[in-house]
């Protein structure tokens, strides 16, 4: 049964820094270069400088590099009292208040520790695969920093809502710290110390399954790390070791949404619409969908309306064509062929489909170049104004009951199945390790 636990914070001074607007960062993995110069000018003391430093020439592999730096920057903040820590564990209520696609939303949950288990030994579970190379990055931050500088994005069943009403309750009473990011995002967070709220909401949730949302490199990068201070003799039962930061929301929170990640593809011979639908019969019918790329927020359109997983748009560069590609009962019977290793419920994921079926198998792309991946329809057609893609799809995202179904057979969904907006940012809270 997974274990939550409040914990004693390091958080920013704001009489040292100012607004807490300045010092805080969307996650690591999210931040481009610009973003990353921009983050560094807003504030000398920004928690890019610890998440995601600049690697700078003459750098080596032992004493100076972007984790040497980020180790003497949060130990130097620490002492100097620009991050200092919370007198009393707390567990720490972090909503967002945001507005995608013309509809304001809340995103209500909290932040505390979770008692680690590696996937397939607890109640903790995975839906997306991870890859080697993120994994080394956060390892190699954790062991240098000794904490966890951004949360872990963690979900739970509460159909009843109970843990947020206990919070809603205990935050009407408190005033929280707030910042808005370079989104428009605003965050606000409540710090709360009573140990019967504490008690109450760890009750309420610890009995549950707890879903890994976003964060896999890093809750993977944790367990190593409690694996490597178990090894070296040093892992008692209350290790901060033992833990990983984690924001829990639940399930049905109706501020919780799930964007598209839609493709734009390198490496594929250009084909026209027409030699396209020939390659894809008879697994998928094909319908015109319109032509151009400002089409595309009406080809969507049409998409999200019939929230189909097995229906996917298709553009082809070199006539210029929208059309919609609807699965069969040849192309689900072929799907299931390609793709036996994995369950029903998988093989129906649309971009289990774009990518095993109709990318893979039919357009023999098994080993093209990562595509570029987007979230809002106006990104796709940019990017396909500057005609370097031979082939764009856009397709419905995995939803919350995806996650939990097919999270509990044991698999994991294909990469960027799901986006969750928006993202958490770093430098609320950090979870100190030592």
């Amino acid at each position: 049964m997974p274990e939550i636990q409040a914990f004693r914070a390091v958080r920013y001074n704001l009489g040292q820094v100012g607004s807490l607007a300045d010092v805080i960062a969307p996650p690591y993995d999210v931040i481009g270069p610009e973003l990353q110069d921009e983050l560094y000018h807003k504030s000398p003391y920004n928690v890019i400088r610890l998440i995601l430093n600049k690697i700078e020439p003459g750098d080596d592999d032992e004493v100076n590099n972007r984790y040497t730096r980020a180790k003497r920057f949060y130990k130097d903040w620490r002492s100097e009292g620009v991050l200092t820590t919370d007198p009393d564990p707390a567990i720490y209520v972090y909503h967002q208040e945001f507005t995608a696609e013309g509809v304001t939303y809340n995103r209500r949950g909290f932040m505390a520790r979770l008692r680690l288990s590696p996937f397939g030994e607890g109640q903790v579970f995975p839906h997306e695969e991870t890859l080697p190379g993120p994994k080394v990055d956060r390892l190699m931050l954790m062991t240098t920093t000794k904490a966890n500088l951004s949360q872990i994005f963690g979900l739970y069943p509460d159909p009843a809502n109970e843990a947020q009403t206990i919070l809603d309750d205990a935050i009407s009473r408190l005033t929280p710290f707030m910042a808005t990011d370079h989104l428009g995002v605003v965050s606000k967070v409540w710090t709360v110390t009573d140990i019967g709220t504490i008690t109450a909401v760890a009750a309420v949730v610890e009995p549950k399954p707890i879903f890994i949302a976003d964060g896999h490199h890093r809750y993977e990068t944790a367990c190593e790390y409690r694996r490597q201070i178990y090894e070296s003799g040093c892992l008692g039962k209350d290790h901060p070791a033992n833990f990983v930061l984690m924001m829990f929301i639940g399930m049905e929170d109706p501020g919780l949404i799930v964007m598209p990640t839609h493709r734009l593809f390198r490496g594929l011979p250009p084909m026209t619409s027409i030699e396209l639908a020939a390659r894809l019969s008879p697994y998928f019918t094909i319908r015109p969908a319109g032509q151009g790329p400002d089409q595309a927020p009406a080809v969507w359109e049409d998409i999200e309306t019939g929230s189909n997983q097995g229906t996917i748009s298709l553009f082809t560069q070199k006539d210029q064509q929208w059309v919609l590609a609807d699965l069969t009962e040849a192309g689900r019977g072929r799907m299931a062929e390609v793709a036996q290793e994995h369950t029903a419920q998988w093989q129906e994921l649309g971009v289990a489909v774009l990518h095993r079926l109709l990318v893979d198998d039919l357009l023999g792309g098994k080993d093209l170049p990562k595509p570029r991946y987007v979230h809002l329809v106006q990104e796709v057609v940019e990017g396909l104004k500057t005609g370097k893609f031979p082939l764009a799809a856009m397709v419905m995202p995995a939803t919350v009951k995806h996650i939990r179904n097919i999270s509990l057979t044991g698999e994991r969904m294909p990469a960027k199945s799901t986006y969750f907006y928006p993202k958490l940012l770093s430098g609320l809270v950090i979870n100190p390790l030592e």
